[in-house]
């Protein structure tokens, strides 16, 4: 928290499963979060959630985890609320893999007509979908999302995570009252867990691929810019401090010959910028 702190990040995406459930190769962590809550606060860092595919994820059990995430931690000072055009402070979800749902299915949850509508409720939030495929704008607008993200790191991997879509995928945005949030990178390596995946590979070039993500994301004017990641090691996009180390067979990556914390001081300098230019817009 005090790195995330220290390099101006004002949000902290949390991975979540609903208690009991986990990942294929992780534990249980909901237990986690009050304490994970308590240090962001510490540090005056917001929490919001990053909601994770599950077997059989859908409109009721959605409304249920939303209904579980706001009821345990909304109160609590680090629950991250985003202040909407018309004064509202609703919480904001990421739904990671969304297309992975029909957006049939969706409308029950975040249309006003729909049978599970989280609309108007005390429940009610800003619904984040992730953003893949170019036919994926229409889906997400149908299904009633508030906004898409485009999470992956490497330039070029997808429709979504191409620099160079950006800007029409803001206009699509904009046209259509949805938030954009494009997710920027540092670089990408995950041919430890996926040997071939080496294509997809993208060299930080001494911090250069960064900052290229990081101006694309500025040009386009958006309100929120996401980072992915800060500490997923085992697809080489943490920014979080790194130092030589070697452990069994693994060797991981460093920032040499820069400092351990050159990610951090990028990602501040950037975010300053991105101060400063919103400040402009809003004039």
């Amino acid at each position: 928290m005090q790195q995330l702190r220290t390099a101006a990040i004002g949000v902290l995406a949390l991975s979540w499963y609903p208690p009991g459930m986990k990942d294929d190769n992780g534990e249980s962590t909901d237990d986690l979060v009050p304490a994970i809550m308590d240090i962001a606060h510490k540090y005056q860092v917001k929490v919001t959630f990053h909601i994770e595919p599950y077997k059989g994820r859908d409109d009721l059990s959605m409304y249920n985890n939303v209904k579980y995430i706001v009821d345990k931690y909304g109160d609590h000072p680090a629950f991250y609320r985003y202040k909407t055009s018309n004064g509202k402070h609703l919480p904001l979800f990421y739904v990671y893999d969304s297309y992975l749902t029909s957006p049939e299915m969706w409308t029950r949850l975040l249309m006003e007509s729909g049978h599970h509508s989280i609309r108007n409720t005390a429940y009610d939030g800003i619904f984040i979908g992730l953003l893949v495929e170019e036919k994926q704008k229409n889906e997400i607008l149908t299904a009633g999302f508030d906004g898409l993200y485009t999470y992956f790191a490497t330039n070029g991997f997808s429709f979504g995570s191409s620099h160079r879509n950006w800007k029409s995928i803001k206009v699509f945005c904009d046209s259509n009252n949805l938030m954009f949030i494009p997710s920027v990178g540092p670089g990408y390596i995950d041919t430890s867990i996926r040997p071939w995946n080496f294509h997809n590979t993208r060299n930080r070039i001494n911090g250069k691929y960064y900052e290229t993500a990081l101006s694309a994301a500025l040009e386009v004017r958006t309100d929120i810019v996401s980072i992915t990641s800060f500490n997923e090691w085992h697809e080489g996009t943490q920014i979080e401090k790194a130092i030589p180390k070697t452990a069994g067979q693994t060797t991981y990556q460093d920032y040499l010959p820069h400092k351990a914390d050159i990610y951090l001081e990028i990602t501040r300098k950037w975010a300053v910028k991105f101060q400063k230019e919103r400040e402009k817009w809003l004039v």
